[in-house]
């Protein structure tokens, strides 16, 4: 069964995630897979310099996130120009480590972006970490260190809470205790597994 994850920044995604995991789901996470198909050395990195010129590379040649992040979460064309290098290449890792997995195994697609790129269609089902966009602000101030306006900015370049609900075949809310997400995480996981 494939099945794609996904939530707001955070949300608790990645969370959700490592308890699938636990759980016995195979996790293909696209946050990691985007980060390796731009690694120092790869054709995609070649191609974001290519893009974006050479001030986006660190001293010793690797991609500066940050300064990436400062250019494309700002500006929808020049996020969109990023996007279109990365995706197909995070795709197509994606196909070759779901052709690994077993028949009968649960696997999970863990994907930021899944409401904003319109690939939901394309699973089995579609688990939506769902947390109010304060409650993400505040975890984002708190745990990540980010400034009021870089969180809200962040969330303004994602769908909305709306869009991905309007996607969801199961929703998982965040709001609460570690416990209580734990609990609706094998909920879920239960469903999944029921139906594959």
């Amino acid at each position: 069964m494939r099945v794609g994850l996904t939530g707001g920044v955070g949300s608790g995604k990645s969370s959700v995630a490592a308890i699938l995991r636990e759980l016995g789901a195979t996790i293909i996470d696209g946050d990691v897979l985007a980060r390796e198909v731009v690694e120092k050395g790869t054709p995609g990195l070649d191609q974001v310099v290519a893009a974006f010129g050479t001030d986006v590379l660190t001293a010793d040649g690797h991609l500066d996130r940050p300064k990436v992040g400062a250019i494309v979460f700002n500006d929808a064309e020049q996020r969109a120009l990023l996007e279109s290098i990365v995706h197909p290449l995070v795709f197509e890792r994606y196909a070759a480590l779901e052709a690994a997995t077993g028949p009968d195994d649960l696997v999970v697609h863990d994907i930021p972006l899944l409401a904003e790129t319109g690939r939901a269609d394309g699973f089995d089902a579609v688990v939506v970490v769902d947390v109010p966009d304060e409650t993400r602000i505040e975890r984002m101030l708190r745990d990540r260190g980010w400034t009021r306006e870089d969180a809200e900015s962040r969330i303004a370049s994602q769908a909305t809470r709306e869009q991905r609900l309007a996607i969801a075949t199961h929703v998982i809310d965040n709001a609460g205790t570690r416990e209580k997400l734990r609990e609706r995480v094998e909920q879920v996981f239960a469903e999944l597994t029921a139906t594959a």
